[in-house]
């Protein structure tokens, strides 16, 4: 095999998949938890939001410090920092789950730069999306079988099983991350001029300054918010609805990126171009599948699930189209830079749907803050659209 799916970038994706298996365990074991415990929903969104939060705020230099210290040395150090903040969740309470949090955002922010940026360096341009498809997809694939796992360890209330499968996954992640191997020049530390620090600063006015960077970046904060929400609180919603399983929510929509983003990875653009209609198409589904989930404690079980899979497909492919886009129309010498920028912002928004929604949550409902989530991303159907791309589209068909 070749591009994208040749065995140096399997073993790239196996590794992907070893490392957010733990944390598709944890999204659904800590509110319970902290529910359990008697926290509101705004301290769970909080302690769920520091995750990416602390993502956000690392990975603008997460490119920095990788070339100046070589990516194989920093693979290995974060995969230990990672490794004792799975083992913390297993003897601490709340207070331990925060600190946690956090340096699991430090190590993600490291982690998914060294491989997405990696992939984009490495790959032609006709390969790009692809291969920006399959790392998301191989993040998403413990999505399917984790959530079950998180709430079959908490029906038996031993939390010795959970202890167990922490150390075990830090271990086994340890053991392949430090396995890993990667071309010379890749791993070796590159001694780069003082004034990179300086341009990386400079860069964050260009997610205003630069028309593409901001409209990419609002369209990934909105919907990453609504992809938070669901992931924050979907846990506790489902108890509400009639026949509604969390588990079987997320397994469905973690189910649904997996196989959309294989199926339609050679479908998203890799041109250089706005697509209008196409993103539009997205941000609409994603608006379809908040308020189906808003009308569920109505409507049923069937509103819920349809939910979820709507919200796997808008998730599958919204991100590797915004991104694959950027790589195109950016500047090339500050490129990666700016798209650890755009990566950013979608860490943002999907920490703002637990401290956001949150509050809102707590002084009306699930139902209410879902459907705030739906108008939300219809209000970025408009941002998103540009009138000329549009008619040459249609002109097109």
């Amino acid at each position: 095999m070749r591009g994208a799916l040749s065995w140096p970038f399997l073993r790239l994706y196996l590794l992907t998949i070893l490392y957010f298996s733990a944390n598709s365990i944890l999204n659904v074991i800590i509110p319970l938890k902290g529910e359990s415990l008697g926290a509101t929903n705004t301290t769970i969104g909080i302690i769920m939001g520091a995750y990416l939060f602390t993502t956000m705020l690392f990975r603008p230099w997460a490119g920095q410090m990788i070339h100046k210290y070589g990516a194989i040395k920093v693979l290995r150090t974060i995969l230990a920092i990672n490794g004792f903040a799975l083992i913390l969740y297993t003897f601490t309470g709340l207070e331990g789950y925060f600190a946690a949090r956090i340096l699991q955002g430090v190590c993600t922010a490291f982690f998914s730069m060294t491989l997405q940026l990696g992939i984009i360096d490495a790959l032609p341009d006709k390969d790009r999306s692809q291969g920006i498809s399959m790392y998301s997809l191989c993040a998403s694939i413990p999505g399917i079988i984790g959530p079950l796992l998180a709430i079959g360890i908490w029906q038996t209330g031993d939390m010795n099983v959970f202890t167990a499968g922490m150390f075990g996954i830090a271990i086994l992640t340890g053991v392949v991350g430090y396995s890993a191997k990667m071309d010379k020049k890749e791993a070796e530390p590159n001694s780069s001029p003082s004034g990179q620090h300086t341009t990386m600063l400079q860069s964050f006015s260009q997610l205003v300054k630069n028309p593409h960077l901001f409209k990419c970046s609002m369209l990934m904060l909105i919907a990453s918010l609504v992809f938070g929400a669901v992931t924050t609180f979907i846990p506790l919603y489902a108890p509400q609805i009639e026949g509604g399983n969390a588990a079987i929510y997320l397994m469905i929509q973690a189910g649904t990126v997996v196989v959309a983003r294989f199926v339609l990875r050679k479908k998203i653009p890799s041109d250089g171009k706005w697509h209008s209609t196409f993103i539009m198409s997205m941000v609409l589904i994603v608006a379809v599948a908040a308020q189906s989930v808003s009308f569920s404690v109505m409507g049923g079980a069937v509103f819920f699930y349809v939910g979820a899979l709507l919200m796997g497909i808008a998730q599958a492919v919204l991100y590797p189209t915004l991104t694959t886009y950027l790589t195109f129309v950016l500047p090339q010498m500050n490129r990666n830079v700016l798209v650890g920028l755009f990566i950013a912002m979608a860490d943002l928004g999907v920490s703002l749907g637990g401290v956001i929604m949150g509050p809102v949550a707590d002084l009306s409902s699930y139902s209410f803050m879902y459907m705030i989530c739906a108008i939300l991303a219809v209000l970025m159907i408009l941002f998103a659209y540009e009138r000329s791309k549009v008619v040459g589209e249609l002109k097109d068909i």
